[in-house]
């Protein structure tokens, strides 16, 4: 495409891959870009080995992102895609080309609620945890062999995730900030999504939706509408 008057970036989940954010597509206006990142060791990326830190994931994609033509930009993130869209715009930041907009979905503010074992789970535990959550297709969960395939990557994630311990928010990140939670969601609450106004000077917000973890994979459309909503006011705005 022509250069995109702005675009928005999307991080996947633990586990995840760009293929969550496929029907976003259709959704977006037709001046904006909108890309998605595929984590090494997952989809496409299976035959490389995972990312050892998520600094390490935020420093190429921040890379990457400055390999293209300049448009503003926005990111939005999931779980573990929140905690690796927030270092990237940090990073960003600190390389001159700050974000216009930071989405955070699902996922406490990393520094008052860093740690976990759920990594640690015997696999049975964990693969029966995450299909409850809504994590895994009802359609694959019995698939030992596809469980097998899954697993290391999963685990491998969701440890990046426990054990993500970043430096307290030093107020130098500008960008405008918006968190999502789900009321029946077990892992974040209002409290949890409300420590993201630590995070930088920009304007902060949060927005909750009904139901669990994941029910953005299956009904989207309302989160959708309200990123494109915000991402039209800052752009009035600017």
């Amino acid at each position: 495409m022509e250069r995109p008057a702005d675009r928005l970036v999307c991080f996947p989940h633990s586990g995840g891959s760009v293929a969550t954010y496929r029907a976003w597509s259709s959704a977006m206006p037709a001046h904006s870009q909108l890309l998605a990142v595929q984590y090494p060791g997952h989809a496409d990326r299976i035959a490389e080995d995972p990312a050892s830190s998520i600094a390490e994931m935020a420093t190429c994609v921040a890379t990457e992102l400055q390999r293209l033509d300049p448009a503003p930009c926005a990111l939005f993130g999931h779980s573990l895609g929140a905690l690796v869209a927030y270092e990237t715009a940090r990073e960003l930041q600190e390389r001159g080309t700050p974000v216009d907009c930071l989405f955070v979905s699902g996922a406490p503010a990393p520094w008052p609620a860093a740690g976990g074992s759920t990594h640690l789970l015997p696999d049975d535990e964990l693969w029966s945890l995450l299909r409850d959550m809504g994590g895994i297709d009802p359609d694959v969960a019995d698939d030992v062999e596809l469980r097998e395939l899954l697993l290391p990557v999963l685990r491998s994630d969701i440890a990046l995730h426990e054990t993500y311990r970043p430096k307290r928010p030093d107020g130098s990140l500008s960008s405008r900030v918006r968190g999502y939670f789900n009321t029946e969601d077990p892992l974040v609450d209002a409290a949890g999504l409300e420590a993201w106004a630590e995070s930088g000077t920009g304007p902060f917000s949060v927005r909750a939706f009904p139901g669990g973890h994941f029910r953005f994979l299956s009904d989207p459309d309302e989160l959708i509408s309200d990123i494109l909503s915000v991402l039209a006011e800052s752009e009035v705005v600017g």
